[in-house]
């Protein structure tokens, strides 16, 4: 099983969830790096993500949708904050609309990825802090927890072929 915890902490208003991958952090940081493998697994599998842009610099932005079952379409957009490759990644998140600009009744949320060796491993812990107690409770009831469970849980396939497939 790749996601070995768990932790949603109210007072700090943040969930994290951490993962640990047969592979090392350079390969790891692949999977961030490269919209085409980003694809493969952010979003559970019954929503994958589809990048239409991925500008993996500090201030670039990316602007993704991930298709649900019946062809809805939830778009996202990022705002990249922090990349130190080839361990940390910062960047705000939020909801856009049809034509990809941002929907603010969900708030911005920030997420922080950090990469740290293990041996021939990697443990990846991903911490995303939210604007209110409300806002986290709402992403919660629209199953936060297990779309990032199922997304992360297809990363292993995603490791096992050569980082530029």
């Amino acid at each position: 099983m790749t996601v070995v915890s768990v932790d949603k902490d109210v007072e700090a208003l943040s969930f994290s969830i951490v993962a640990e991958f047969d592979a090392d952090v350079k390969r790891v940081w692949a999977i961030w790096e490269d919209p085409r493998q980003l694809e493969r697994w952010w979003g559970p599998p019954t929503w994958p993500a589809t990048f239409e842009t991925h500008e993996f610099t500090v201030g670039g932005k990316a602007a993704y949708y991930m298709t649900g079952p019946d062809g809805t379409k939830a778009r996202g957009w990022w705002q990249f904050t922090t990349i130190e490759a080839p361990d940390h990644l910062e960047f705000d998140d939020g909801f856009a609309d049809e034509h990809g600009a941002p929907v603010d009744e969900l708030g911005v949320t920030h997420a922080t990825v950090k990469l740290e060796p293990l041996e021939n491993r990697t443990r990846m812990t991903i911490i995303s802090t939210f604007e209110s107690e409300e806002q986290m409770q709402k992403m919660a009831e629209m199953g936060m927890e297990e779309g990032m469970r199922e997304a992360i849980e297809q990363i292993d396939a995603v490791l096992s072929e050569p980082a530029n497939a």
